[in-house]
């Protein structure tokens, strides 16, 4: 299906959203033809002074369509857990519209989002710290417990097998994050007045007031923007938001063997190795060369590539081929998160079916606690802007639905979004009559081929996002298994390998990964006063705002959500302030 094209800008500037995109955003044309005109015509007036009816403002280049309304101090909750009543601890925005490279760069800060809601988990004071966790596909190899898993899938699709016992591994998202959860009873309760429609009539008013002062008509610019919002001039960023650190500290004796033994060996291989041992012991040369004339090298020289002696990959065992007899056919749909795309609109009603039974069924919901309502707002209502430019994955970014049909119906939907360097899962639900087939753990090798897919067209887009782990809880322990990967530092925010943090979490249930007591968060708030707030229907620093309104009961909010997100983040998102 059409999606609206992006405009990106000059190299280090953030992408602009199509006229498309942004009318349908902030539902107006002219703060739309505003937005994406307004940088070309400030190139055009270098020379002169951009006056702002707030004042003089920061460079119209820095900013971006997202635009969030933060919530002020620190919830407090029921831990789903560890069951600590008060014990869980977070800090949240609403989202009424974000880009995806601001959203990358929010969850390489430990964020997360549910909805249109985006949370940070407060590390060092929650009963049970969530830490973002990634796994590396291009050098995954999946274990003895996946390769039974895809195993499992494929017997049942060729022959209609059923195997007994229960899965090997939780799904990728066994609940609803718990913290969510208490998220959205305190959302309930929240009277947002400011909706999208509010922020358009704000945004046109600035916009017009503002050509009024120049003495220019947008109308006769429409046309040059219209074909200037749909020239890429440049692929989304490159390189990676956080680096990888190297810990010359290895994990203690016995403490974390699960995740750093070698991967286990087959007994026939064992004992072919024990006998070229023994012969090369025990033989003369001459008997040597006979044992490696039979085709048995021993160890000590490098053996030959043979395909046969080469394991399977992760899409060897996925896309293994069916005989053409086969009892069942499970297609796998990429579906975008938006009612006006045709395909997402005629599943609906099968998917929230799906959604119900499973909540039901597997997490004992009433049915008036997983209604339609609930199921758009958590799983179909997204902040993120599709993207679709030259340079990324043919589907583009943004969120979608990947859905399992089997027999021509839905049996399972990942709930994933599509970023400038990663898949991030959201959360899957699966029929229940089919948990047999461990579909949370074969839907995760799927994201996992699937991130491996989008590489191979989008070199930066390296990375599997599995939402957050938490040591101190055994049930969420498990996405440690999907390896190599990484968890995210709290403190510093670079990525370190599992296995190097795990004997750190077995003494302490919060850590600071990075080893390096000079290390600081590089990214951090280092000029709040460049903040972007919206505010009266003017766009300005947040320098600017606060002389205007010459209140300081608010600053220690600003400055603690300028902290969270980043000097980055605080410069390309609106700050919407009422």
């Amino acid at each position: 299906m059409a999606r609206a094209a992006s405009a990106c800008g000059t190299p280090g500037e953030p992408g602009l959203r199509a006229p498309e995109q942004l009318r349908a955003r902030l539902g107006d044309s002219q703060a739309a033809r505003s937005i994406v005109g307004w940088r070309r015509r400030r190139r055009g007036r270098a020379g002169s002074r951009c006056v702002w009816r707030a004042g003089a403002m920061a460079s119209w280049a820095a900013l971006s369509p997202s635009i969030v309304e933060y919530f002020e101090g620190e919830d407090s909750y029921r831990c789903g857990y560890c069951k600590n009543e008060s014990g869980s601890r977070s800090n949240g925005m609403w989202a009424h519209s974000m880009t995806v490279q601001d959203y990358q760069d929010l969850i390489d800060r430990g964020w997360r989002r549910s909805g249109k809601y985006v949370y940070k988990p407060v590390m060092n004071q929650t009963c049970c710290p969530q830490y973002t966790i990634r796994c590396r596909p291009l050098q995954f190899q999946p274990s003895k417990s996946h390769k039974k898993v895809l195993k499992k899938m494929l017997k049942f699709l060729a022959k209609g097998e059923i195997s007994k016992g229960n899965c090997e591994d939780e799904p990728m998202e066994p609940t609803m994050e718990e913290t969510v959860a208490g998220d959205f009873a305190l959302i309930n309760k929240l009277d947002i007045q400011c909706d999208l429609k509010t922020l358009s009539d704000d945004l046109k008013e600035s916009f017009e007031s503002e050509e009024k002062k120049k003495g220019k008509s947008p109308k006769k610019e429409e046309s040059k923007e219209l074909i200037q919002s749909q020239r890429i001039e440049e692929k989304l960023g490159s390189g990676e938001p956080s680096h990888s650190i190297k810990m010359h500290m290895a994990p203690k004796p016995g403490k974390g063997a699960d995740l750093s033994k070698p991967p286990c060996r087959k007994a026939k291989e064992i004992r072919k190795e024990r006998k070229r041992l023994k012969l090369m012991q025990q033989s003369p040369a001459g008997e040597l060369e006979g044992f490696q004339a039979q085709g048995e090298p021993p160890s000590l020289f490098p053996p030959k590539a043979n395909k046969s002696n080469q394991p399977k990959s992760l899409e060897d065992l996925i896309f293994e081929s069916l005989p053409e007899n086969a009892s069942h056919k499970l297609e796998v749909r990429l579906v975008p998160v938006s009612f006006e795309d045709p395909e997402f609109k005629s599943s609906f009603s099968q998917s929230f079916s799906l959604y119900v039974k499973y909540q039901m069924a597997i997490h004992q919901d009433p049915p008036d606690e997983c209604g339609k309502t609930e199921f758009t707002r958590f799983l179909c209502s997204s902040p993120l802007e599709a993207e679709n430019p030259p340079h990324g994955p043919d589907c583009g970014y943004g969120s979608f639905h990947q859905q399992y049909w089997l027999d021509g119906r839905i049996i399972a939907v990942g709930v994933i979004d599509i970023l400038p360097y990663c898949v991030s899962s959201v959360y899957l639900y699966y029929d229940p009559d089919y948990s047999f087939l461990s579909l949370g753990v074969y839907s995760a090798l799927r994201e996992i081929g699937f991130t491996r897919q989008l590489h191979q067209k989008t070199s930066q887009l390296n990375y599997y996002y599995m939402g957050f782990y938490i040591h101190s809880c055994p049930k969420m322990k498990y996405k440690g298994q999907y390896r190599p990967s990484d968890l995210l530092c709290p403190e510093t925010y670079v990525w370190v390998p599992i296995e190097q943090c795990l004997s750190s979490l077995d003494n302490s249930k919060y850590c600071r990964f990075n080893q390096d007591p000079e290390a600081v968060d590089e990214g951090r708030s280092k000029e709040p006063d460049r903040l972007q707030v919206f505010h009266k229907k003017a766009i300005m620093p947040y320098g600017v705002y606060k002389k205007q309104r010459k209140d300081p009961s608010e600053e220690a909010a600003v400055l603690q959500y300028a902290g969270l997100v980043g000097q980055a983040c605080s410069e390309r998102m609106l700050l919407l302030r009422t």
